[in-house]
């Protein structure tokens, strides 16, 4: 039998009873063998998930403030865990440890992982598997870049000589031993190269939702689940929205060709999400997803026979260099040319940018949109199903939206969609109701086609 990794999101260890349940799914089946904790999320609406009270505490001895008051509440949480489950592992001196590193200055780095770490512990214990600390993997060079390699030979070699052991999600470290956490959500990353390290025949993610659905439930109702999706198709949703996976956690596997599968550990019976390297286009619709993000600004720029004038792009996008601006699509035409830059590169200095791509490029015109939302249509079967775009558009149409942009990848996997941020929700409705049409929409997408073939 070829051997599994499983890691558990905050929601899945954020209490005791969450506890019980990952034990039951680990030991339900023997492939189990190697576990990818994160740190206690929150039990409640309105409850603290650790990292963010590590974060906290972390910022008050920066200021020179106490601790005690935030940390208590972290004591509180994991003596707890350990005090409704019996376990053996005596937690006061990891914890006195970790507050009184903080109180001296330690990272933020540091602070955050501890979360893991601790947890890590925990489980261990609870599962009667091995701890080997994420440190002594998991690798990053001085300025802490990510080494893969290193860490995939680290693992596979320290890994070897446990059978069963719990790897702590979120970080690793630099040659000088100091802790390098990975970006928030980052316990799913050190799952892909546990996994990658050891081979394993799977992937499995739990966390809190039955896999990924086709749009976002906050605002489409009961969105059906994507049941298979490719890893090219998840790292588009990820990168606009699609929060369920960390984007970057694909690329350890996607090496490997180990399959993710994205299970909800307070329904382990659902099936879930599985994310291959290929799948055959779905019989049942022609798009795999939707997603989106609001929060961008288009600067659109005019000039005549702009297509004939060598460099034109390259000095658009070296005016925005100084600013460290990182484009995120650039549509053109002959005479026109869109950058699409994230709110967050603006901050205030969008005259001057403006002013920056006006010196470099001479051009007739320029002109800003702000207050935009991109919608990605995201699907395999796009490109072998005639009039998948139509079917868009018409959706937008019908619900008064209004395109400001239109972008497609060189893949054809998926289209790019502006739109008013106003307008975000009503557009992924939109979209969403013409690939799932009720009776009453197939009837309205009708007489509009209608409409069209007469008018010709």
């Amino acid at each position: 039998m070829g051997i599994k990794v499983v890691k558990f999101g905050g929601s899945s260890l954020a209490d005791a009873g969450q506890f019980r349940k990952v034990r039951d799914i680990v030991l339900r089946d023997p492939q189990r063998q190697y576990v990818v904790p994160s740190a206690p999320g929150r039990r409640f609406d309105g409850d603290d998930k650790i990292t963010d009270l590590l974060y906290a505490c972390q910022k008050a001895a920066a200021q020179g403030e106490a601790i005690g008051g935030i940390f208590k509440k972290i004591r509180g949480r994991y003596t707890g865990i350990v005090r409704e489950l019996g376990l053996s592992i005596d937690i006061t001196p990891y914890l006195g440890k970790v507050e009184k590193d903080i109180a001296a200055g330690a990272s933020a780095d540091y602070a955050a992982s501890r979360g893991e770490y601790l947890n890590g512990l925990l489980l261990a214990d609870y599962l009667g598997y091995d701890f080997v600390d994420a440190a002594e993997v998991i690798c990053f060079d001085e300025a802490g870049e990510f080494l893969g390699e290193q860490t995939n030979e680290k693992v596979s070699a320290v890994l070897f000589r446990h059978e069963r052991a719990v790897v702590p999600g979120f970080y690793g470290a630099m040659p000088d031993g100091r802790i390098k956490t990975f970006s928030r959500g980052g316990s799913d990353i050190t799952g892909a190269i546990v996994a990658r390290g050891v081979d394993a025949e799977v992937y499995e993610n739990w966390t809190d939702v039955s896999g990924f659905l086709m749009a976002d439930p906050r605002i489409v109702k009961d969105p059906r689940p994507i049941r298979v999706v490719t890893y090219e198709e998840l790292r588009e949703l990820a990168y606009m929205g699609a929060t369920v996976l960390h984007e970057e956690s694909i690329f350890p596997v996607r090496q490997a060709c180990i399959p993710i599968n994205v299970r909800n550990t307070n329904q382990p019976d659902e099936i879930g999400t599985m994310i291959v390297p290929e799948a055959e286009e779905s019989a049942e619709c022609a798009i795999t997803g939707i997603a989106g993000r609001k929060g961008f600004t288009v600067i659109n720029i005019e000039k005549d026979k702009m297509n004939t004038e060598v460099g034109f792009a390259y000095r658009v996008l070296g005016a925005l260099v100084p600013f460290g601006i990182s484009i995120e699509h650039m549509p053109t035409g002959i005479d026109t040319l869109s950058v699409v830059i994230g709110n967050q590169y603006i901050d205030g200095r969008l005259q001057q940018i403006v002013d920056a791509i006006i010196n470099a490029c001479n051009p007739d015109t320029v002109e800003v949109h702000q207050d935009i939302a991109l919608l990605a249509v995201v699907g395999r079967g796009m490109i072998q199903r005639v009039g998948t775009s139509a079917l868009v558009f018409t959706s937008l149409a019908l619900e008064g939206v209004n395109v400001r942009m239109i972008d497609q990848g060189s893949s054809e996997m998926n289209i790019i969609i502006g739109v008013e941020e106003k307008q975000f929700a009503d557009a992924v409705k939109a979209v969403y109701a013409a690939f799932n049409p009720s009776e009453e929409r197939q009837l309205r997408q009708a007489e509009l086609a209608l409409k069209h073939t007469v008018g010709r």
